[in-house]
């Protein structure tokens, strides 16, 4: 099982999306079979299968064992990930392009950027989980609290400066020779992609009161 697969069949990303299959993939962390799936989400066993083959038709769940149970075969299955990403290439024609705009400080080429970045991870993923190779990734993820906005534009001129100057000390740009297979320099280095983004943290959700129904109020009354 793979801990994140991403989505890229637009009839998968579909089927996905039905909250009684994304219930069923959530239970399917572990194996279970259809009787034991009814159970947990209050459906008929008939219902259930028929999720389930629509599930396995598209190589969200797989089939882990089958056991006999008088004259009954009992069909074991277990989701595919823990967890399940759409990629943008399920929305291939309204994809964002981040090749479209290229604009350092828009949260929307930040999006864009963030969308091809799925896109391909999904494929590299899938390529080395085929190879049976390690994928060599890194990734930094932090908070900063600046104390004004003049501060974020000096730190982000900083950041810049120093990722160029680190760009420019590592890229090997080939100056040896021409290209080799796959578009990699001849001297045999891999291109990466490097992305660095910086935006606000999501403020917490404000705490709601519940609210009180009609007939709530009338038994306050009382």
């Amino acid at each position: 099982m793979l801990d994140i697969a991403v989505i890229e069949d637009p009839a998968a990303a579909e089927a996905s999306l039905d909250p009684i299959r994304t219930r069923i993939l959530q239970e399917l962390a572990r194996p279970g079979s259809a009787t034991q799936l009814a159970a947990k989400v209050g459906l008929p066993r008939q219902k259930v299968n028929y999720h389930l083959k629509a599930l396995e038709r598209h190589g969200l769940v797989e089939l882990v064992e089958e056991r006999r149970k008088g004259n009954v075969t009992e069909r074991v299955l277990q989701a595919t990930a823990s967890s399940y990403l759409i990629s943008p290439v399920a929305l291939a024609s309204v994809a964002p392009d981040p090749h479209r705009f290229s604009d350092r400080f828009s949260a929307f080429w930040l999006l864009a950027l963030a969308g091809r970045m799925v896109q391909e991870m999904g494929q590299l993923i899938a390529g080395a989980t085929a190879a049976k190779q390690k994928l060599a990734t890194f990734a930094i993820d932090g908070e900063i609290t600046f104390r004004s906005a003049a501060d974020r534009a000096a730190f982000a001129e900083e950041l810049g400066a120093a990722v160029a100057r680190l760009v420019d000390q590592y890229h090997d740009g080939g100056a040896s020779g021409g290209a080799g297979p796959g578009g990699t320099p001849a001297g045999g280095g891999r291109k990466h992609r490097l992305v660095v983004a910086l935006h606000p943290a999501l403020k917490p959700a404000a705490l709601k009161p519940p609210r009180t129904t009609p007939h709530a109020k009338e038994q306050e009354n009382d």
